[in-house]
């Protein structure tokens, strides 16, 4: 069963991979023929006929606005009766064009949800037969583009949604460089002026393609694979060699003490030495091994078919090659590194795992100075052998002497308080308080993280309900494991638990990355059932796992939350800027919210309210505090306004 299991995973992801690729491949044939095409209407037919393979659609047709705004005229177009449509006009304010005119957005099935029951009436008949998707230039809002019926007779769904609109996004460049070629041309331009514009075309299509492979796969600061894409080499890697029973080694390197770099030779100098330590790590890179970075100052190594000796080999290795000092600005910089070692499936069978483990090894090597440790469960702080905390957990949970502490959220355009993440705090008896990364994954290594969830919902349910008394509508968010989701007597608790909708509208629940990695057939329905209870659903730290946009379309998500290691440095880091901004983008092009998490400072919040952030969380706004303490800052919330100049 278990090879069966996994040979079902692997057609899965092979599938998965063959769509990627496939629409990759149209993607790149579509740039290929109108790239260098200025031939205006040659470049509608050519999209219009991409488009219409690209979401399977009967018909698609390319509404184009006139300068003055006045009408639109089909300019383009594919499949059944395009021929007769193309070349014909319409009123600026009628149809479904009018309505994504007017509202900036994309028309489909899923926009019925959010109209009133009169605009309902007028628009459902079509919701499901129509897709249109705006086609937004840099300078102007052109037009868009519209597909008419399914081939397979269905509706279109979020998935063609979210590639359309992609499609539309990408191409809306090109139409318009080659409308304001067509404008020039008319008027008589120089020769010059053509050739000039058509590189300007050409260097921003390379451009925009190399942005967002670099976004998607790799680190922007290095070009070296990123959390992303290590995480899918990394599941290739441990299936493989569970399948043919060997081990895999794990090294993840931490530069010590890099933040004193930075300080002292200012950002742009620490950006420069960690791109020469990728070059010298990527130059010593053997054949069969991956170097990718996590992030700040982390890389980290996959070596197959490698046991302990020979992972704490290459460590000592690496160790060598940071030896060699590295020039900054004429300066000679030394570089002193601490590297946790794990190996596969010894230390762990899953990336989660393994990940926690090499990194539990990369801090003992840094806090006894040893350069390399390999992971040792005996001195693992982390370890449920070593705190032995299995019966005060159960006693706990009996007792009830876990808490839920409240940190607000903040609603950026009218800096409302709207929401709270609930989250767990535990005090012992012997040892006070115990971090919650350690008792939660506790929790989950003795199966009792089912029974602490419910206990953490009910609690949130009775506050909600308490805070309604005193004349607040707060919503509460939730975190969910992927375990807890898997359980099969979950969705008959969230049944019996939430009595009503108006209740569950209030509840969010935070799933994180590695529900990506789970089973999505088997999970929709479940996703499906906590969406009709009312309950939101949100991606926790996104961007520190595995993600991609094919898997994300497909889960009933309403919200991103941008992890904290990107929003804390963002007003110092361009790099982690560019990330947090292109997640805001892509979030609400997929009609998605954005919660930032992390939010330290005025500069960060104001940023981030320019940015269109939705949604932000942090120690500027306040720390997690206990339901007392929170009551009191929910009395004082217009002194906290008027002491930070928020308006």
């Amino acid at each position: 069963m278990a090879k069966k299991k996994k040979l079902a995973e692997i057609a899965e992801l092979e599938k998965q991979l063959h769509d990627r690729e496939a629409e990759i491949e149209l993607l790149k044939t579509t740039f290929s023929e109108i790239g260098s095409e200025l031939d205006i209407e040659k470049v509608f037919q050519i999209v219009a006929e991409r488009a219409r393979e690209l979401i399977m659609a009967e018909t698609v047709l390319i509404p184009i606005l006139d300068d003055d705004c006045e009408v639109y005229t089909y300019r383009g177009g594919a499949g059944k009766n395009s021929t007769e449509i193309v070349g014909e006009s319409l009123p600026y304010n009628s149809g479904i064009c009018g309505w994504v005119w007017k509202h900036k957005r994309p028309w489909w099935r899923g926009v019925l949800d959010e109209l009133n029951d009169e605009d309902r009436n007028i628009w459902e008949k079509e919701a499901g037969s129509i897709i249109l998707v705006p086609l937004e230039g840099r300078q102007h809002f052109l037009g868009g583009i519209a597909g008419i019926n399914k081939l397979n007779g269905s509706d279109f769904d979020r998935r063609d949604l979210n590639l359309l609109s992609i499609f539309a996004s990408t191409v809306a460049i090109v139409i318009e460089n080659a409308m304001t070629f067509q404008k020039l041309e008319m008027s008589n331009q120089t020769m010059l002026d053509y050739q000039l514009r058509q590189e300007k075309l050409n260097k921003q299509l390379k451009d925009s393609s190399r942005e967002l492979e670099y976004l998607s796969l790799y680190d922007p600061l290095t070009s070296l694979p990123n959390r992303s894409l290590f995480h899918d080499r990394m599941t290739q890697h441990i299936s493989y060699a569970a399948t043919y029973q060997q081990t895999i080694g794990l090294l993840l390197v931490d530069l010590d003490d890099f933040k004193k770099i930075n300080d002292t030779l200012g950002h742009e100098n620490g950006d420069y030495l960690l791109n020469l330590i990728a070059q010298r790590f990527s130059e010593n890179l053997l054949p069969d091994e991956t170097l990718s970075r996590l992030g700040g100052d982390e890389f980290v190594f996959i070596l197959p078919q490698k046991d302990q000796l020979k992972t704490l080999e290459r460590g000592h290795e690496l160790l060598e090659l940071l030896k060699i000092p590295f020039k900054v600005n004429e300066t000679e910089i030394a570089i002193n590194a601490s590297i946790g070692a794990s190996v596969y499936p010894q230390h762990g069978k899953d990336i989660s795992t393994l990940l926690r483990h090499t990194d539990t090894a990369m801090y003992h090597a840094k806090d006894i100075k040893l350069g390399i440790y390999l992971y040792d469960p005996d001195v693992d702080e982390t370890s449920i052998g070593q705190l032995t905390m299995t019966a005060d957990l159960h006693k706990a949970l009996d007792e009830k002497n876990f808490e839920l502490y409240y940190q607000p959220k903040i609603h950026l355009q009218d800096d409302k308080l709207i929401s709270v993440e609930a989250l767990g705090r535990w005090e012992h008896s012997k040892r006070g308080f115990i971090p919650p990364n350690i008792f939660v994954d506790a929790l989950e290594q003795i199966g009792l993280i089912d029974q602490y969830t419910e206990w953490a919902i009910k609690t949130a349910l009775t506050q909600i309900i308490a805070w309604r008394d005193m004349g607040h509508n707060i919503k509460i968010a939730v975190n969910i494991s992927t375990q807890t989701l898997n359980h099969t007597g979950f969705i008959h608790f969230l049944k019996e638990t939430i009595v009503d909708s108006d209740t569950g509208s209030n509840l969010i629940f935070e799933i994180t990355e590695n529900l990506f990695l789970a089973e999505h057939e088997r999970l929709s329905e479940t996703l499906r059932i906590i969406r009709e209870l009312g309950i939101t659903l949100s991606i926790d730290d996104f961007g520190t796992g595995y993600s991609s946009l094919s898997r994300l379309k497909k889960l009933p998500v309403s919200e991103l939350k941008i992890d904290c290691s990107f929003v804390m440095d963002m007003i110092k880091d361009q790099d982690d800027e560019v990330i947090v901004k292109s997640t805001i983008d892509l979030a609400h092009n997929l009609g998605l919210t954005v919660v930032a998490e992390g939010v330290e400072n005025e500069e960060t919040y104001q940023r981030l309210k320019e940015l269109g952030c939705n949604t932000v969380q942090g120690y500027f706004i306040s720390k997690p505090l206990p339901i007392s303490l929170f009551n009191e800052f929910l009395t004082h919330r217009k002194k906290w306004l008027l002491t930070h100049k928020i308006n």
